[in-house]
């Protein structure tokens, strides 16, 4: 009797050792991390339910999701590969705009008034970070600006790619780099608020940085399912929305 008690006993926990996680998981694009860190917190706290945040550039995650990988929401920085994943058949839900973002020139050691056009193309300027513009939206977006103002030709071999807005960051607080171009909510962070001077790029310069979430069709089968709908609801809630326009979004 005590031995069936305890084959019992094993089974039992081996079943919920294997049981699948019912962890929502996140894939955020970099520039959202510290207002999806917010969110998480309020949402957690809320619903009970467990989130974690996966950070990468736009492109890089929707290669991801394209590969399998077990997302559940994708909070994009564009609308581009939410509507991607979409066509192709990745959720049954179109897309919808969660924020609008800005772009900003942001440097570690320059002051603010420092912070011009003009000064990119000076000899003391060497280094100008700025993200991939083949999977960062941002990235496209200061592409834009550099040229409808003219200033390409001059700047060009002081670029330096980051593969994010995360790592440019990193370029930029680290003072590898002279200046470069990141995403107003990176710098209103509490990460980052202290570090160096910004200033922002006018919105006429480059295409509006609408971005956008999916409910991918990983989560339609599993046990998460109820829980993933919820948290992308909670993305369009007002207190959600709170906490975009603190981090400096539309």
């Amino acid at each position: 009797m005590k031995i069936k008690l305890l084959f019992l006993t094993v089974l039992s926990v081996m079943a919920a050792c294997s049981k699948p996680s019912e962890e929502l998981m996140i894939a955020t694009a970099a520039n959202v991390q510290y207002v999806m860190n917010d969110i998480k917190a309020e949402f957690e706290k809320e619903s009970g339910k467990k989130v974690q945040i996966i950070v990468g550039s736009s492109g890089k995650l929707t290669a991801q999701i394209r590969e399998g990988a077990p997302f559940d929401v994708f909070v994009s920085a564009d609308t581009k590969y939410p509507e991607e994943i979409y066509k192709q058949g990745g959720s049954d839900r179109a897309p919808q705009v969660y924020a609008r973002g800005a772009l900003v020139l942001w440097s570690k050691n320059l002051p603010t008034e420092g912070l011009d056009w003009n000064r990119l193309k000076e000899d003391n300027i060497h280094k100008i970070a700025i993200p991939n513009p083949q999977t960062a939206p941002y990235g496209e977006a200061a592409l834009q600006a550099l040229e409808k103002t003219g200033l390409m030709p001059a700047i060009k071999t002081k670029l330096v790619y980051g593969e994010s807005i995360a790592q440019t960051a990193q370029y930029i607080t680290s003072g590898s780099v002279d200046v470069g171009f990141n995403a107003l909510s990176i710098v209103l962070s509490s990460n980052m608020k202290d570090q160096g001077h910004f200033t922002p790029i006018d919105t006429a310069l480059y295409a509006p940085i609408q971005q956008a979430a999916i409910l991918l069709r990983h989560s339609e089968n599993s046990l998460k399912k109820a829980s993933s709908e919820a948290f992308y609801e909670f993305l369009y809630s007002e207190r959600a929305q709170q906490i975009f326009r603190k981090y400096g979004y539309r």
